[in-house]
């Protein structure tokens, strides 16, 4: 079960990349929530090694939002090349 929810979230991932940036907003949040809970689920029925895996590529994929909440988190100005 747990895998064929992962394959349906890459699938669900790679088309919402393809829509238009200013379409992405929501669908993306709805798939960062979902990932970590997806992740769990799959370690528990398969093992470390699948939740690390997902991880990896989870991480991969969603590299920019999660720099940029790691560094509104941490309190950090954004470096957008203004000064």
């Amino acid at each position: 079960m747990s895998l064929a929810l992962a394959i349906g979230w890459v699938f669900a991932a790679t088309f919402v990349a393809f829509l238009p940036m200013r379409r992405q907003y929501v669908p993306g949040m709805v798939l960062l929530l979902a990932a970590p809970v997806l992740i769990g689920f799959l370690g528990y029925q398969h093992g470390w090694f699948a939740a690390a895996g997902a991880l990896a590529a989870f991480v991969s994929m969603f590299r920019n939002p999660l720099l940029y909440f790691w560094r509104k988190w941490r309190g950090a100005q954004e470096s957008g090349g203004r000064q």
